[in-house]
């Protein structure tokens, strides 16, 4: 039988097209990566064990309307420094926030930019909540450039950490941010009457259903701070902090908590990444992973902490190094605070790319029990938590 040119073109199309769909429904699905241990010394994750809410008395979600004046509610609030652009990535956090935690307890969101907010941020981000939600300008003078530091070095400095292939080194805006949450975020006066606060990022996800009041628990159990993650840092972009922090610590020894109450141990572990201890000058670069924080900002405005903070500042290295927040408030932390006073919220499914705290728990969806990442196995070497559970424990 004959058939027309263009007609036999489709019929081939078709059959070239069967033959592929075949193939791909044949085809056997990739391997799921397996969480797996880098270190010998951590026999075994301890998310993969069973997972439960914390020891003690809990607040529960009785009473927490958002229109409940009587409510058990404390001062704190969810905070999270964002800019307009990324209104969706921040939808997106606030939807899983709200789904695991925030609509049982209707904290309120106080969001900061260094640029006003838009009519469509606002509306966006409170279509998400039933929680009030607080909108406010960062003070120029909390987010400029300091008049002491030199800005031609600066821009050396940059083009510098750039070449070494330091990630944001040469973006201003990086170092400002890592300046203010340092030392500012707490200053800010939307936040002087508030104590407790959950620092949320865009573009991150929460797994796993948690049913109790978490600001009341750091508060009725004496908690300074909180985290899920605990990393270790580029010492590149740190390679001062250390030395400056001793230089400190030298001249108050009296703000060091003694070896047996502080974690640092932690902080100068030189044993499971020597060149990292090496290359920071003394310091390890394990640090709490600050994307995620939940914090007493009572530490923060300390005048321990902020004769710390005000040292480091007038030393330069937010801008001519690249000092993050996390190592500024991980070295505080373990050397000017009780180890026992810092928590790790183990049942607190989160990530934010690449990596994940996913507990064991039949409270937690979408996230594989154990996984701390997803991405090349290298990034397996960044787990700190090794060493956390080494020298302070899992409280």
């Amino acid at each position: 039988m004959f058939f027309p040119k263009p007609m036999r073109a489709l019929v081939l199309a078709s059959a070239v097209l069967l033959l592929f769909l075949l193939s791909q429904f044949l085809r056997k699905p990739p391997p799921v990566k397996e969480p797996r241990i880098v270190y010998p010394d951590m026999k075994t994750d301890p998310n993969l064990e069973e997972t439960h809410e914390p020891a003690g008395h809990l607040w529960r979600s009785d009473d927490y309307a958002a229109d409940n004046p009587d409510s058990p509610r404390i001062n704190a609030t969810i905070l999270s420094l964002v800019r307009n652009e990324e209104v969706d990535g921040m939808v997106q956090s606030m939807r899983d926030l709200e789904r695991t935690w925030n609509h049982k307890f209707n904290y309120p969101w106080t969001f900061f930019n260094d640029k006003p907010f838009t009519e469509d941020f606002k509306a966006k981000t409170r279509a998400e909540t039933q929680a009030p939600c607080y909108y406010h300008l960062i003070p120029k003078e909390h987010w400029a450039v300091p008049n002491w530091i030199n800005p031609d070095l600066v821009r050396e400095s940059g083009r510098m950490l750039a070449e070494e292939g330091t990630q944001y080194g040469a973006m201003i805006s990086y170092h400002q941010m890592c300046r203010w949450n340092s030392g500012f975020f707490y200053r800010h006066p939307a936040l002087k009457n508030i104590r407790y606060y959950w620092r949320v990022e865009p573009k991150v996800h929460f797994f796993c259903d948690v049913d109790y009041d978490v600001f009341r628990y750091m508060q009725d159990h004496n908690k300074t701070y909180g985290f899920t993650i605990n990393l270790y840092d580029d010492p590149k972009s740190i390679p001062t902090l250390w030395p400056e922090t001793m230089r400190f610590a030298e001249a108050h020894p009296e703000y060091l908590k003694n070896d047996t109450e502080n974690a640092r141990a932690w902080l100068e572990d030189k044993e499971r990444r020597p060149e990292h201890n090496e290359k920071a000058n003394g310091y390890s670069t394990c640090h709490f992973w600050s994307n995620f924080e939940i914090g007493d900002m009572e530490f923060w405005r300390s005048k321990v902490y902020e004769d710390y903070f005000n040292h480091l500042d007038r030393a330069g290295g937010f801008f001519y190094e690249r000092w993050g927040d996390a190592p500024v408030h991980s070295v505080a932390l373990g050397l000017f605070e009780d180890k026992n006073k810092i928590h790790w919220f183990r049942d607190i499914g989160y990530q934010h790319i690449p990596y994940f705290n996913c507990p064991n728990s039949p409270k937690c969806n979408g996230c594989k029990k154990g996984m701390f990442t997803d991405g090349e196995d290298f990034l397996y070497k960044e787990d700190c938590r090794p060493n956390w559970f080494k020298y302070v424990g899992m409280g």
